[in-house]
This record gives structure tokens, sequence and C-alpha cells, in this order.
């Protein structure tokens, strides 16, 4: 996942909580402690998003290492399944890392203890395996700088890091406010349904994710972003069509036995 395992995903996380806030409101109203206008509490409008520069990304591209392919098909059902015991065997004996500001996996403890810790394996709502499968599904790599034989997964994307500031600087929003289409031509729509009007094709350009942004009212129905696209239209794209920018990532190397977990950058905190 760069699933919306992505920036994109924790801003999702984040506005699903922002949605509880008008429920609160009316449950204190209905106890007296807070009225309400009549009608109920409806947050106002966004503002209009003013047209930005287009900023060009190439996505990461796949790494196809046969042997690769097949352990991230392995650790996929490992995922499925839940199975601790067949994900240790996943993970390197020696040498784990968990990255943060400073390296937070303890030595001595196995790595399946370290990446437990890392993902919140053994969180009651089962995120923490969501995320392992991810992590699986995802076919990008890129090396890691001074780890031999190390790849890390989901690559980052190419953009002018200058042109990303002064966007920045220009729209006053934060990183984890942009994203950017894994595939060209993603549909915008007019509404957050499968079959609304499409209002623009989006090309390979950061995409701003706006802060209306909410989950579907139906689990079961497909989630979709609220994007501005750079013209200044805004419209809604299905999640999973979009990753983000500086997400966590999961670390591998290939071993004489074959590919191991190698570590984790991110994660919980501590």
């Amino acid at each position: 996942m760069r699933q919306l395992f992505i920036a994109t995903t924790l801003m999702l996380a984040a506005l699903m909580t922002a949605t509880l806030v008008p429920e609160l409101g009316l449950a204190q109203g209905q106890s007296g402690q807070v009225p309400l206008p009549p009608g109920g509490f409806k947050p106002p409008p966004m503002p209009p998003v003013k047209p930005y520069q287009a900023v060009a990304v190439t996505p990461p591209g796949r790494y196809d290492d046969p042997g690769f392919v097949a352990f991230r098909k392995q650790l996929a059902e490992v995922a499925q399944h839940k199975d601790h015991a067949a994900l240790s065997k996943l993970i390197v004996a020696q040498g784990f890392f968990w990255m943060q500001d400073k390296d937070l996996a303890d030595a001595h403890k196995p790595g399946i203890a370290n990446l437990a810790m890392a993902l919140d394996l053994d969180a009651k709502d089962g995120s923490g395996w969501e995320a392992l499968a991810g992590y699986a599904n995802d076919p990008t790599g890129t090396a890691l700088p001074d780890h031999p034989g190390v790849i890390c997964a989901p690559a980052d994307p190419s953009l002018d890091s200058k042109a990303f500031e002064a966007l920045l600087q220009a729209t006053q929003t934060e990183p984890p406010e942009w994203a950017y289409p894994i595939t060209d031509g993603v549909e915008m729509r007019s509404a957050p349904k499968p079959n609304a009007p499409v209002a623009e094709k989006l090309g390979f350009t950061l995409v701003r994710v706006l802060p209306d942004t909410a989950p579907p009212q139906d689990p079961s129905q497909p989630a979709f972003l609220h994007v501005a696209a750079p013209s200044g239209k805004s419209g809604f794209a299905l999640a999973d069509s979009f990753s983000g920018l500086g997400a966590d990532q999961m670390c591998y190397v290939k071993q004489a036995s074959g590919w191991k977990i190698a570590g984790y950058f991110g994660g919980a905190t501590q």
C-alpha cells in the first residue's frame, strides 16, 4: 500500500476521527448541554481552490526480481492468515532495524517482536496485518543507500524538490496534503460515486487532497478523495488511485535462503 499507507491513508484516518465531531455535538445538544441551531450543526463550505502550478511526478518503477515477486506473494498469504509463526521465518535472523529518529529495534528481541511493535500487529481491529498486506502488494522497490542489497518499498516517486517546496509556500499547505496518481488519466468525478460524471482526468502531477475528505457512509462502498487539480477544479477520485509522499517503508534483503524482511522505517510511536 503505496496504498493509502501513504500519507494519504493517514489523512483519511484523521478525517474519520474528525467526522465524529458533529455527532458529539448532536449528543450534547440532546442532553441540553450545547444548544444547536435549527437543522443541526453544518460545517462551513470550503472556499474555492485557486489554480496552482503543476509539479510533474514520475511514479516509481516496479521491482520485478522473480524471487522478490514470489516472496511478496508468500508474505501476502501470511498477512491474510495473520500467522505470526510463518511471518517470523520471513524476517532476518539478525540485524533487523526499525528506524524513526533513531533505531528503535531491540537487539535482544527477535525480528518478529520488533516488527510486531512497529506495525502494531496486535491491534484488535487488525490494522497492523492490513498494513503488512499492503506492503506485500506493493510492486515497487528502491535501493537503500549504504545498505548493499537492501531495497525498500513503497519506493518514492521522482519530482523536482524545489518546485514542490515552492508549491507548498504558494498554497500554504503541508506535504501530507498532496498525493499523486499511480496511473495516468485518473478520473476526477463530480461526486463521490463511481458513475458520477467525469469532471477532469488527472495526469502525473501532484494533486491536492482537500481537508473535507471523508470516509464513505457505507463501508462496503469504495473510498473517494476530495481533490483539487492544478486547474483549480475540484472533484472526487478513488482513493486507491493515489499514493502519498514520504510514507513508511518496509525493507528487504536477498540472502542465500531467499528474500527476507530486513527492517522498517516509521511505524507506531513509542
